[in-house]
C-alpha cells in the first residue's frame, strides 16, 4: 500500500461525515469537533482545487485525484495526533474514490482504491440531500444531487460499510450525531 494514504495508528474514534457536496459535512465535523472538545480533519480537495482553478482557470483532472488523497491523509494524520477521544472527518479517501469515478467515466487511481481496502473508519455518517444547495466556486453539482447520493450509498455498499443517514437541519444533524456517539460510546 502507499505509504503516504495509509493512516497512522491511534486509539481514537474516526468518525467520518460522507456525501454528496454542500450537505452540511463541513458544518457538522466543525461543530461537533467543538462540542467533544477534540480534533477536525477538513476537505483537502476544497483548498488544493480552489487554488488551481485562480491560478489555471482550471478545475479537477485525474492527475489531480493522487496528490488530493495524499493532503488529505496528511490532514488527517496530523489531526490525529490531536485528537481526544474522537477524530470528526469532513471526508475521506472514499469520497475522494467516489468522485474521481463520477467526473472520470469510473476511474480512479489503484493507489486510492487500495488504501480504502486498508483504512478504517469506525463510524459514518452519509449526509442527505435534503438541504439547500449552496452555490460556491467549486460546487457544479446541484442538478445531480439524487445521482451523488446514489454513487456514495453505492460505495458505502461496495465497501461494506454501515453507516447512518443524516437528515434535516444542521441542528438536528447535530443533535442526532451526539446522541448516537452518546449511546455508542458511551461519552
Amino acid at each position: 500500500m502507499e505509504e503516504n494514504l495509509k493512516q497512522h495508528s491511534s486509539s481514537c474514534i474516526r468518525v467520518v461525515f460522507f456525501g454528496p457536496e454542500s450537505t452540511g459535512k463541513t458544518t457538522l465535523a466543525k461543530s461537533l469537533s467543538a462540542a467533544f472538545k477534540t480534533s477536525w480533519v477538513p476537505e483537502f480537495a476544497r483548498k488544493y482545487l480552489e487554488e488551481k482553478l485562480i491560478r489555471t482557470g482550471k478545475t479537477c483532472a485525474a492527475e489531480d485525484i493522487y496528490p488530493i488523497a495524499k493532503g488529505q491523509m496528511r490532514l488527517e494524520n496530523k489531526a490525529v495526533q490531536k485528537a481526544d477521544r474522537f477524530l470528526f472527518c469532513d471526508t475521506n479517501l472514499i469520497s475522494t474514490e467516489v468522485y474521481a469515478k463520477a467526473y472520470f467515466d469510473g476511474w480512479c487511481d489503484t493507489r486510492v482504491i487500495e488504501a480504502n481496502k486498508v483504512n478504517h473508519y469506525d463510524t459514518y455518517f452519509l449526509t442527505d440531500i435534503d438541504v439547500p444547495f449552496e452555490q460556491d466556486l467549486l460546487r457544479d453539482r446541484p442538478h445531480k444531487r439524487q445521482e451523488m447520493l446514489a454513487a456514495f450509498k453505492t460505495a458505502l455498499k461496495e465497501h461494506n460499510i454501515a453507516y447512518t443517514i443524516l437528515k434535516g437541519s444542521v441542528e438536528a444533524r447535530v443533535s442526532q450525531v451526539t446522541d448516537y456517539i452518546n449511546n455508542m460510546y458511551e461519552t
